[in-house]
């Protein structure tokens, strides 16, 4: 009796020190795994942003992340936005709720900076705090402000919208009107050599410099895809191929041109042009309505 005591405490211990080891090593590796995303992630908004190793972003750079969240009160639903803002010389963030006309609810000061704003968990936290029930709230998204000194550089949008198999993840970079600045393509499933192909210079590249007037009335084309515009879209390639001055002409022969469709994948396409479209024209209305606010108010934004 006392050897199988002597036994089951034994095992009792040796799980419980396995279990210690095995808590600790994932807490590790998750932080690790979570450093290595927020870095591959700023690395993409860099690079939409034309910035690489080459040419590195330049110290007065700074990324200002707004979040989105819906709010619901009882029967009403409002939007509320995870604002920064700059006050005393120190940059925190406040709460802007509006209702879905525009109109501002309220605004309330949040318990979080920037160092934290990207964790899930302390941004909630600073949510409870003064989102009370019988109010609750959840996340809908963000989107990031690119500024350099006082000025407004582009928008970066992450998003997702179905493809033809799976859904398709995102990272957009908007100009201060709108305009497309870059694409990325984070995630997808589609068939490779098909619809995988969106991942590919001169497919994602066709949507660099359109306008948001374009953008709204963009069409897919199923013709092939002119030689001169194929380089020209996968340059990067053909380092020294085009001039600067043969850059702009060929800019601005194709700069309202529609997308041209991957040879055998025109619902793939469809999906990519659809789903950025509808991006887009979401985040400019938002953001529109939101600035309104921001100007109103005299909200003492970071960017």
């Amino acid at each position: 009796m006392k050897e199988i005591i002597r036994i089951t405490i034994g095992l009792t211990i040796s799980c419980l020190i396995a279990a210690f080891i095995m808590g600790a090593v994932f807490t590790v590796t998750d932080k690790a795994k979570k450093r290595n995303e927020f870095m591959d992630l700023q690395n993409t908004m860099l690079g939409l942003l034309g910035y690489s190793k080459s040419n590195p972003a330049p110290p007065d750079l700074k990324l200002h992340a707004v979040y989105r969240y819906i709010i619901e009160d009882g029967q009403s639903r409002y939007l509320g936005y995870m604002i920064p803002v700059v006050e005393q010389g120190k940059e925190s963030y406040r709460l802007i709720i509006v209702d879905p006309d525009g109109r501002l609810i309220e605004q309330a000061k949040l318990n979080l900076d920037p160092e934290h704003a990207n964790e899930v968990t302390e941004r909630a936290k600073a949510m409870e705090e003064v989102v009370k029930p019988p109010k609750n709230f959840y996340y809908a998204d963000s989107f990031i402000v690119a500024t350099r000194g006082k000025r407004r550089l582009a928008y970066l949008l992450p998003g997702e919208f179905p493809g033809f198999k799976t859904f398709i993840k995102v990272m957009l970079a908007l100009g201060p009107n709108f305009e497309i600045k870059g694409l990325e393509i984070l995630e997808q499933e589609e068939d490779p050599g098909l619809g995988g192909e969106i991942v590919q210079d001169y497919f994602k590249n066709q949507f660099i410099g359109k306008s948001f007037e374009k953008l709204k009335r963009l069409k897919v084309i199923k013709k092939p895809l002119p030689e001169e515009y194929r380089k020209f879209l996968e340059r990067r390639k053909y380092k020294g191929l085009f001039t600067k001055d043969q850059i702009e002409q060929i800019q601005q022969k194709y700069k309202d041109a529609d997308i041209y469709a991957l040879t055998g994948a025109t619902i793939s396409s469809k999906a990519v042009t659809s789903g950025i479209k509808n991006l887009v024209k979401k985040f400019a209305y938002r953001e529109k309505m939101l600035e309104s606010i921001l100007v109103q108010q005299h909200i003492p934004t970071a960017f």
